[in-house]
């Protein structure tokens, strides 16, 4: 199966159908404090931080994706959200005005990206002098936490080894961020983990639910349907009788300014 096509209208609402965990906006507060910024959420998806960011404070948030699909759901999303707006560009050229954000949030992005200087040095235009670049992505060494009640990735691993060779070669270094943020001339680049709470599921139902979708779960668009409910079987057998389970994802996430 080839990966997640974020062009398809089937997809427009997997990465909608969530809310930030308070984890996530106890962090960024530590980082910036978000309130009166521009926010530019670069790779926005479902619009799940998007609106996260209003609620932290933000003045207004501009929701970049290149997808019409995904914009389509976040835009569903967040029907009746003041100050936010919705852009369809890339990350390495999002169309929107030199130095017109304070912030440049990108989270669960560069992973899917070729070109990261590329992406930074757009990050930099975007920011005014003294703004903010945060991104906020898995390293492999985050995935590669042993399987658990609060890891469910880890069982996928277990029974589809490959996803793990995926998810390897997907994933870039801490090492390759930083030199790309470093080189698109934003400084000085800081690191931190977050843990991040995913979701609450309440009973075995809940979780295959989840995963049939492929709910937010590019990684999952690797195996066909059968591959699929199999890994479903798989996982709610090693959780039985262990709910409600609290899912847990964790984060690198690095900062700089211009």
């Amino acid at each position: 199966m080839p990966a997640i096509d974020f062009h398809d209208e089937s997809n427009r609402s997997t990465y909608a159908r969530r809310e930030a965990d308070k984890s996530w906006g106890a962090l960024i507060r530590s980082l910036v404090d978000p309130a009166g910024k521009r926010v530019a959420d670069v790779g926005c998806g479902g619009g799940v931080y998007s609106t996260a960011w209003l609620d932290l404070g933000a003045d207004t948030v501009t929701a970049v994706d290149f997808s019409a699909a995904m914009l389509s759901g976040a835009r569903e999303r967040c029907r009746g959200r003041d100050r936010l707006t919705f852009v369809q560009g890339e990350a390495c050229a999002t169309g929107l005005p030199d130095g017109s954000v304070d912030i440049v949030f990108e989270r669960a992005l560069v992973h899917h990206l070729t070109d990261l200087p590329a992406a930074f040095r757009e990050a930099k235009r975007l920011l005014s002098p003294g703004g903010h670049l945060i991104v906020q992505d898995r390293t492999f060494d985050d995935v590669l936490r042993p399987a658990s009640p609060s890891h469910l990735r880890g069982y996928f691993f277990d029974a589809f080894p490959a996803l793990l060779t995926i998810e390897r070669a997907r994933r870039p270094t801490t090492a390759d961020i930083t030199t790309a943020i470093r080189t698109a001339g934003l400084t000085p680049v800081r690191t931190r983990t977050l843990t991040e709470v995913r979701r609450t599921y309440a009973d075995a139902d809940d979780v295959r639910q989840d995963l049939m979708a492929r709910t937010g779960r590019s990684v999952l668009h690797h195996l066909d349907d059968d591959q699929l409910r199999r890994l479903a079987d798989h996982v709610t057998h090693e959780l039985r009788g262990l709910f409600p389970v609290r899912e847990e994802d964790t984060w690198t996430v690095w900062t700089a300014r211009a």
